[in-house]
Order: C-alpha cells, then sequence, then structure tokens
C-alpha cells in the first residue's frame, strides 16, 4: 500500500476519492488536502481523473515515489534527488513552482 497527498479540487469528479482510503483531511484556505492510502491500481488510474493544469498528486512506500499529474506517471526515489528530474522538468514546464514540487513524505 502506498500513502498519498490528493487535493480535493484537483479531482475532475470528487466522487474519484471513493477509490482511495482517506487517512486525514486538512482545509487550507479553499483547498481540501487529503492524506491517503492506496494500492498502486487505484494510483495509476488517477492521471485520468486530475485536471489538466497545474495539478498533481504523489504517493510513496517507504522510498518509492510515484508522482502522477494528469496524463503522465513518474517513479523515483526520495532520497535520489536526481531521480526526480524528469518529474521535475515536467511539473515545471506546466508552472508549477518549484517549491511546490518537493514531494513531502512521511510516515
Amino acid at each position: 500500500m502506498y500513502k498519498g497527498i490528493i487535493i480535493e479540487e484537483s479531482l475532475e469528479d470528487v466522487r474519484d476519492l471513493s477509490s482511495f482510503s482517506i487517512l486525514e483531511t486538512n482545509v487550507s484556505g479553499t483547498w481540501h488536502i487529503h492524506t491517503v492510502e492506496a494500492n498502486e491500481q487505484a494510483i495509476l488510474r488517477l492521471p485520468k481523473l486530475l485536471k489538466a493544469g497545474t495539478w498533481y498528486a504523489h504517493f510513496w512506500t517507504g522510498d518509492d515515489v510515484i508522482a502522477v499529474f494528469h496524463e503522465k506517471v513518474f517513479r523515483f526515489k526520495h532520497s535520489d534527488i536526481s531521480s526526480w528530474t524528469d518529474a521535475l522538468s515536467y511539473g515545471r514546464s506546466l508552472g508549477i513552482p518549484d517549491e511546490q514540487l518537493d514531494f513531502p513524505i512521511t510516515s
């Protein structure tokens, strides 16, 4: 199982959250930030469920990270910043600021 972060407003249809087990929800201004748990199958369906634009979600298990954008998925090792290159380049190409491409993980 992977743990992850999904911003509710990034989804085309909020009902798509039902594919994930919500562990915690924080509200920050107008954003509903969900910490979730999911299997890889649910995560790999997410690229078609996210809105186009500057949205992404990310998931981790141990040091393995999956970053999910609209129609795009990247895998990398959190401890190896050089493995983030493709995900960072793609996020920047969408206009996502570097400070938002930090892919935080927790235990």
